[in-house]
């Protein structure tokens, strides 16, 4: 009896009575003030069985009300709907609504792809009071849990765990991240090899718009855009052919992935080792051609400060795979960026790795070896420059596609074959708020109690390195995920 009432006594503290839910219920008079209102989101098919067994200890703990599975309502519409009520309780003066709205709290469980669809439903729907978001690992890489100190792992869907996880959300502190806004913009593909379903499948974070401008020049018959945000990394090359393998290995062979650890486990280094190994990249400058080289694809531009000129960034030729990174971890936990030392903070102007600098780190890789490099406890990747925004410019001849890869979720590009152009365009657009606990890998360049910069700087070397449409994410207002597409693939 003493077991239950203490744990009753731990549970309100995260509950919020209905009425605050959901504007079909009556006002009720509430004695006790949560301290730590949360609203859950979990994805039900993610990390096999476990999201569905997460939602159940959900339910059983909180208020049924407040625990979302994400297949049943978008969270676009969840949460517009608890935010309108909220509004309309704060006009009554309903004090409740006002305290539950300052110190709420979002926790979204699965894998990144749905950790990002949050964070974009947030920023999307320009808030007054955003919440700050914890997120449960329930995918493959789950690099964002693991940069705010949640862990790679799922914590356990029992009770007990359960509690464990929401004690250290009470606790977390929070953090402001970075949001990226990227733009593609190139002709309708009508046919073409880009399986496993062709023509075309892009990640379910980039959504379709038509329209424009009328002055842009692309915005005629024929020609697509797409805009979508990203909170960790946009890949290209080398690094998402592989990826690319082995999701589509995943969707033509499901059962080999039930679960999360199989799942985590088929995706280590051993096995995009040996997908490497078959794509030739151990060996990339005898297997592939210099029209694979990044520099021979594409034109990349920069603005390094908000507001400054755009400069062309220059690459050697041997770079094959870049990656524009905004959190420190990559591919299941890795650093590409590192910390630069003294030396090349001073005469390059290269800083560490912060997540609200508003600064984009542009690393890249010459061939798989390169990449192995990040088992090296201070190993790094190529540091190409750090930028506010940064611009890809594909033309006609180099190649007839490309890898591309967003937070985990790679696709197969077509690039010109006539004399148009393939543009993708990143840019900063603002931050939201995570929670961050005590394990938090993360830097903040306004908190000046996160793990200091200098801690983990690499020794000195003499290393030779190479040198309408802007104001949302779409995910609020645009993302819709079609029947036809199984929910569990945000990986």
């Amino acid at each position: 009896m003493a077991d239950s009432t203490s744990e009753d006594n731990f549970l309100k503290d995260f509950r919020i009575p209905d009425y605050i839910l959901d504007p079909k219920t009556k006002v009720e008079t509430v004695s006790y003030v949560p301290k730590c209102p949360v609203i859950v989101f979990i994805n039900s098919k993610s990390g096999g069985q476990l999201g569905g067994d997460l939602l159940v200890t959900y339910h059983s703990l909180l208020n049924e009300s407040q625990v979302f599975d994400v297949n049943e309502e978008a969270p676009d519409k969840s949460l517009n709907r608890i935010y309108v009520n909220l509004e309309k309780l704060k006009t009554s003066e309903d004090e409740l609504a006002f305290k539950i709205q300052e110190s709420l709290r979002i926790i979204v469980a699965g894998g990144d792809g749905t950790a990002g669809w949050l964070l974009g439903v947030v920023s999307d729907l320009k808030l007054s009071q955003p919440p700050p978001i914890a997120t449960v690992p329930l995918g493959t890489g789950n690099n964002l849990p693991f940069s705010f100190g949640w862990g790679k792992k799922n914590p356990g869907t029992d009770h007990q765990s359960v509690k464990s996880f929401l004690k250290k959300v009470k606790e977390a502190k929070e953090m402001k991240i970075d949001s990226w806004h990227i733009l593609m913009r190139m002709k309708a593909p009508k046919e073409g090899p880009c399986d496993p379903i062709a023509p075309l499948e892009l990640p379910h974070s980039l959504h379709a718009f038509h329209r424009v401008s009328e002055t842009d020049s692309l915005n005629m018959e024929g020609y697509d855009t797409f805009r979508g945000g990203f909170w960790n990394y946009f890949s290209m090359g080398m690094d998402a052919q592989v990826s690319y393998a082995f999701h589509t290995e995943r969707k033509l062979h499901p059962e080999k992935f039930k679960n999360q650890l199989v799942n985590q486990e088929t995706g280590t280094i051993s096995t995009y080792a040996r997908l490497g190994c078959t794509q030739g990249w151990f060996a990339a400058s005898l297997f592939h051609p210099t029209s694979k080289n990044i520099a021979q694809m594409a034109k990349i531009s920069v603005m390094k400060k908000a507001g400054g000129n755009w400069e062309e960034l220059k690459l050697s030729n041997s770079i094959r795979s870049i990656v524009c990174l905004n959190l420190p971890s990559f591919s299941g936990g890795f650093n590409p960026w590192g910390t630069p030392n003294a030396r090349r903070r001073r005469d390059r102007g290269l800083t560490a790795p912060f997540v609200d600098d508003g600064l984009i780190e542009v690393v890249g890789f010459r061939d798989a070896w390169h990449g192995l490099v990040l088992l090296a406890p201070r190993g790094h990747g190529t540091r190409l420059a750090q930028a506010h925004r940064i611009r890809f410019e594909f033309h006609k001849g180099a190649a007839e596609h490309t890898y591309m890869r967003i937070d985990g979720e790679p696709w197969k590009q077509p690039l010109p074959d006539d004399d148009d152009t393939v543009m993708v365009e990143i840019s900063h657009l603002g931050q939201v708020k995570m929670l961050a606990s005590h394990d938090c890998k993360s830097k903040s360049y306004e908190d000046p109690s996160s793990p200091p910069a200098h801690e983990v700087e690499e020794p000195d070397s003499n290393e030779e390195e190479e040198g309408e449409e802007w104001k949302k994410f779409g995910a609020a207002d645009t993302f819709r995920i079609p029947d036809e597409v199984d929910i569990s693939q945000l990986s």
